[in-house]
C-alpha cells in the first residue's frame, strides 16, 4: 500500500519531466517528424515528345519550357502542352550535355552536366547571352523568385544569386540521414520538390532546414504499355503559377501528366 502511494505521488512529477523533455527536443510523440506520404491522382494526361531526355521543366509567361540532355541531343524548347510538340527550340553544341533550367531575373539559365558552365540565354529567343563558369556538376535548377536553387547529385541544395555566386547551401536529410541523387527541382508553395534520380518518388524539402517533409509515391505513373527500350526514369516537375496545376514527366517518356497529391 505504501509503495502504491509513493508511485502515485511521483506521477505528477514524472509527467512534468516528460513535458519538459518533449518540449526541449521538439518531439510531439507518435509519428511526428516523419515525412508525410502522398500518392498521385492523375487529373489529365498529355502527349510528350519521346525524343526528349527531360532535364528541366517549368512554366514561364504561361508557356511550358523544357530542357533536354544527352550529347548531340541537348536543347531548350518551348512546348505546346496539348500536343507535346515543340513550338520553338534551340539546340546546343554536340559536346554539351544540358541539364536543369529556369528563368530568373529576366535570364534563362541552363545548367550543363560536366561541361563546367552555365548558359545564360534570352528567355524569349533562347539566344545565348553569356556562358558563366560553374564549379560543380549541374543537375537540377529552380528559383524561389529571390535566388537560384540548384542540385548537383549530392545531398546538398545550393542557393545562388543571379551571377551564380553561392549564398548558402543546405544539407538535405531524410529522417536524419543524408539524401543523395537530388535531381530536377521545382519550387512549390514555399518548398523544394526534387526528383530522386533512378527513383519513382519525389521529395518535398524545407529549403531552410533541408528536412524532407514529404514523399510522393510515383510508382506506376507511366504504364508499361507506354514504355519501350529507350524509356528512362521519372524526371520533370512543373508548376503552372497561373493555374496552380502541377505536371510530371520523365526522360524519353511518351506522356506528361497533370497530377494532384493525395495524403496517404
Amino acid at each position: 500500500m505504501l509503495m502504491r502511494r509513493r508511485t502515485l505521488l511521483h506521477i505528477p512529477l514524472v509527467a512534468a519531466l516528460l513535458v519538459l523533455v518533449i518540449s526541449s527536443c521538439g518531439c510531439t510523440g507518435g509519428k511526428s517528424g516523419l515525412p508525410v506520404r502522398y500518392r498521385l491522382e492523375i487529373v489529365a494526361e498529355y502527349p510528350h515528345d519521346p525524343s526528349s531526355y527531360t532535364q528541366g521543366l517549368f512554366f514561364h509567361d504561361g508557356e511550358l519550357i523544357e530542357s533536354s540532355g544527352q550529347e548531340g541531343e541537348s536543347a531548350i524548347r518551348r512546348v505546346d502542352l496539348a500536343s507535346g510538340h515543340p513550338t520553338y527550340a534551340r539546340a546546343f553544341e554536340s559536346t554539351v550535355f544540358a541539364e536543369g533550367a529556369v528563368v530568373f531575373a529576366d535570364r534563362l539559365y541552363v545548367l550543363t552536366w560536366q561541361n563546367g558552365q552555365v548558359y545564360v540565354c534570352d528567355p524569349q529567343t533562347f539566344a545565348i547571352r553569356d556562358r558563366l563558369p560553374y564549379p560543380r556538376e549541374g543537375w537540377g535548377l529552380t528559383t524561389d523568385g529571390e535566388q537560384l536553387i540548384a542540385s548537383d547529385g549530392s545531398e546538398y541544395l545550393y542557393f545562388m544569386d543571379a551571377d551564380l555566386n553561392d549564398l548558402r547551401k543546405v544539407k538535405v536529410t531524410r529522417q536524419g540521414k543524408p539524401q543523395y541523387l537530388l535531381n530536377e527541382l521545382e519550387y512549390i508553395d514555399g518548398k523544394v520538390w526534387a526528383n530522386v534520380y533512378t527513383k519513382d518518388e519525389i521529395l518535398i524539402i524545407d529549403p531552410e532546414s533541408g528536412h524532407v517533409e514529404g514523399i510522393v509515391d510515383c510508382v506506376g505513373l507511366l504504364p508499361y504499355n507506354l514504355r519501350d527500350v529507350r524509356t528512362d526514369v521519372l524526371n520533370g516537375i512543373a508548376l503552372d503559377p497561373a493555374t496552380g496545376k502541377i505536371y510530371l514527366t520523365g526522360k524519353y517518356w511518351k506522356r506528361l501528366y497533370e497530377i494532384r497529391l493525395i495524403k496517404q
